[in-house]
């Protein structure tokens, strides 16, 4: 599990243009956001996402009780999900939704976060574009949300490391 703020500030990235071609990008930027909370299984690409207007701990509560539901972590059917120590991921005042276990990453190390390659994929679709709303981004966001979280295949080649370990169904 992860967070990334997107907002109206340009992400731009290297293309292909013809030779001897101009290119330009259009920006204006602003400084507005939105935060992807993002929720993927190394193992098998399942994945989940949420787009939040603030990354607080009353959001990761939210989205972390919606996470359970969606994938019926009960008493029965625990989930284990990996974050790192960001400040705002503290439990409600009850603790965890119902079969949800947390283990916190060390300090300073999202390269041992899989969900931190998570967001290249989701930026890709908003990179040297100009969005005159954060509705606007919102949108574009939610449909590359939707379709990434159809795609298990290419998750778990960005997500899968060669030490993660695997566990039997």
């Amino acid at each position: 599990m992860d967070e990334h703020r997107i907002g109206l500030k340009p992400i731009r990235r290297q293309i292909w243009a013809p030779t001897g071609q101009p290119l330009t990008c259009p920006v204006h930027p602003r400084y507005e956001w939105l935060y992807i909370y993002a929720f993927v299984c190394p193992e098998t690409g399942e994945s989940r996402f949420w787009l939040m207007p603030t990354l607080n701990k009353d959001a990761y509560q939210r989205v972390m009780a919606a996470f359970a539901r969606t994938v019926d972590a009960s008493a029965e059917h625990h989930v284990l999900v990996v974050e790192d120590g960001g400040g705002f991921h503290v439990p409600a005042e009850q603790g965890h939704p119902l079969g949800i276990e947390t283990i916190k990453l060390p300090a300073y190390s999202p390269e041992l976060q899989p969900a931190e390659r998570l967001w290249r994929l989701t930026d890709a679709t908003v990179a040297n574009r100009w969005f005159a709303s954060l509705d606007d981004l919102w949108n574009a966001l939610y449909e590359q949300c939707a379709w990434l979280e159809t795609q298990a295949d290419t998750l778990t080649q960005q997500t899968l490391f060669h030490w993660w370990p695997l566990y039997a169904n």
